[in-house]
């Protein structure tokens, strides 16, 4: 969700509550467009980010420290000039508007006691921290602009702050139901677009929310409501942003499986279909989203050039499996050429030369035949000639038979890594992933002067209300360090039927598991599987002295003579992931 007026809402809630009436210990100016304050208030000493870069412009408490210049920038300099020890008076946010408002007190060097205001305009490209006097007069800013960069408004020291009012939108917070009527119905656009271009601070998601709430498609004309519809969405409207005034935030993730999608300061019903992670705070919600949301692009971005690999190779692999299995069909006929050798060592002496055929009686059942012939050969020769067809074509599927196998089992193994792909949540995961491809002759290996670096990737580790352990490997390296390494002969293994999937270990304890517990290692073995997104998947499950890995077996790859089956969902919300 865009950091739109209601997001602003509900941190201005959070910060009224933790630094109002507290004050600023130190200002820090970590990046050119950001500052970070320490604020003792009345819950504690806070971390407090404010951003206002031209892509990413966020404000939130943090527990983490960035990395500051050894020569404090101008605008910190002025900064702690005036506000080291402030007091921080009062926080709102004007109008509904993408703006945080701190008002501060201080004394001058007379020991004075002194107004200032420091603002924070989160508005995109535009964005900006502004310090003012009491009076409105900027004293400086963390970015000028001149009038030859805007004609609209200049933040330069000495000129007066105002916010600029460059479309005609209104407050949500005071709307009337006439307003409402007036403003979004009479615009000729679809319902959504029309209710965030009537309103401050309302962003495109959250006015498709109100349209989702209210029933009604977000790009539907707005004259193509009648006035039951008309109504009802304005009651939507105003319950809305009833939860806003009066503070009911609950802000939560949403996740598309491991995409960070969208926050939201309640529950929007449009993710209804997505995994909502509740969060305590605005501030951790936006810290996390955007946290994750660089973390899945970084992994995105460094799994799609292995991806790559693997589906070429998968490509190539699974083309000279049609053709070797295509030329197997081609030595099927080898059996008749064999005959054609043994009825012309028996009948040969039937052929006169120049013959183009021999027709005889087949002793195998007793039917007449007709045999091609070499008219330049004798009998003997053309039997010699298909009797070395015979043997090349009884070679050639041998050696085909034996290429197939090899072939079927690396398309196999190259499904298994596009698994672990999928199921990569970190760099040193890919980085385990990487080794194996080089293990396996898809990857050249990386100079490295002699050193390699052991992966630091575990196996993800559940643990079930009693407080059974569950492991799951997150490739084929970790399936088989998990299978063969760590669990015990009495330890239950699970996995997918004939599918790429993870080995799943449940550490039994030397206990009789609970039927819940076979339940929640099925589900997982059916979540981090290639089946995962199916309503039932078909698990495998035995006490693990029974798992055996074939001699000269690639890693991960296992056989099994004897086993147990159930059927399973993928839905492992209940489970608890823990973090070792």
């Amino acid at each position: 969700m865009a950091f739109d007026g209601i997001t602003i809402c509900n941190l201005v809630c959070e910060l009224r509550k933790n630094i109002e009436n507290g004050r600023i210990n130190k200002i820090y100016q970590p990046e050119n467009d950001a500052l970070m304050l320490a604020i003792k208030g009345p819950n504690g000493n806070k971390k407090l980010f404010l951003s206002a870069s031209a892509s990413l412009p966020l404000v939130y408490f943090t527990e983490k420290s960035k990395e500051n210049p050894l020569v404090a920038p101008n605008f910190c300099m002025l900064l702690r000039k005036h506000l080291s020890s402030a007091r921080i008076v009062r926080v709102y946010q004007p109008d509904f508007e993408r703006i945080i408002i701190f008002e501060l007190e201080h004394r001058n060097e007379l020991g004075d006691l002194c107004r200032k205001k420091l603002m924070i305009e989160i508005m995109g490209k535009h964005s900006n921290i502004i310090f003012t006097d009491a009076d409105d007069r900027i004293i400086d800013s963390i970015k000028h602009i001149p009038a030859s960069v805007s004609s609209i408004r200049e933040v330069l020291p000495g000129r007066t702050y105002f916010i600029p009012k460059t479309t005609a939108k209104m407050n949500p917070m005071t709307t009337t139901k006439e307003e409402f009527y007036e403003t979004v119905y009479s615009k000729a656009l679809p319902l959504a677009k029309a209710i965030y271009q009537s309103y401050t601070g309302i962003s495109p998601v959250a006015a498709q929310e109100m349209c989702y709430r209210a029933s009604l498609e977000g790009d539907r004309p707005t004259d193509a409501l009648d006035e039951n519809a008309k109504l009802h969405l304005y009651r939507v409207f105003t319950l809305f942003m009833d939860d806003v005034r009066s503070e009911n935030f609950s802000p939560v993730i949403v996740y598309d499986q491991k995409e960070p999608k969208e926050y939201s300061v309640f529950p929007y019903e449009q993710f209804s279909d997505y995994t909502a992670v509740p969060v305590s705070t605005i501030s951790e919600a936006l810290e996390t989203f955007y946290q994750d949301k660089e973390n899945y692009s970084r992994i995105h971005q460094k799994s799609a050039d292995l991806r790559r690999v693997v589906t070429t190779a998968l490509e190539r692999n699974r083309k000279k499996y049609d053709l070797q299995l295509h030329q197997l069909a081609d030595t099927e006929g080898k059996d008749k050429y064999k005959l054609y050798g043994e009825l012309l060592h028996t009948y040969g002496y039937h052929v006169q030369q120049g013959e183009k055929s021999l027709t005889c009686v087949n002793y195998y059942t007793n039917e007449d035949i007709t045999i091609p012939l070499d008219e330049t050969k004798t009998a003997m020769e053309n039997a010699q000639r298909y009797f070395e067809k015979y043997n090349k074509l009884k070679r050639t599927k041998e050696a085909l038979e034996e290429r197939i196998v090899e072939t079927k089992q690396e398309i196999e193994h190259l499904d298994t890594v596009l698994t672990s792909i999928d199921i990569a949540t970190n760099e040193e995961d890919l980085k385990q992933i990487r080794e194996e491809l080089v293990l396996s002759g898809e990857l050249k290996e990386r100079g490295s002067n002699g050193k390699k670096n052991k992966s630091k990737s575990k196996p993800f580790h559940y643990r079930t209300a009693d407080g059974f352990d569950i492991y799951v490997g997150k490739n084929n390296l970790q399936n088989e360090e998990l299978t063969f390494k760590f669990a015990n002969g009495n330890d239950w293994w699970f996995h997918a039927k004939k599918m790429p999937g993870s080995h799943v270990v449940v550490k039994s304890k030397g206990e009789e598991l609970p039927d819940h517990v076979f339940e929640d290692a099925a589900r997982l073995a059916a979540y981090y599987s290639k089946g995962r997104g199916s309503q039932k998947v078909e698990i495998d499950y035995v006490r693990r002295k029974e798992v055996k890995k074939p001699s000269g077996a690639r890693p991960g790859f296992v056989v099994y003579y004897t086993n147990y089956s159930m059927t399973s969902d993928d839905d492992i919300s209940h489970l608890s992931l823990i973090m070792d």
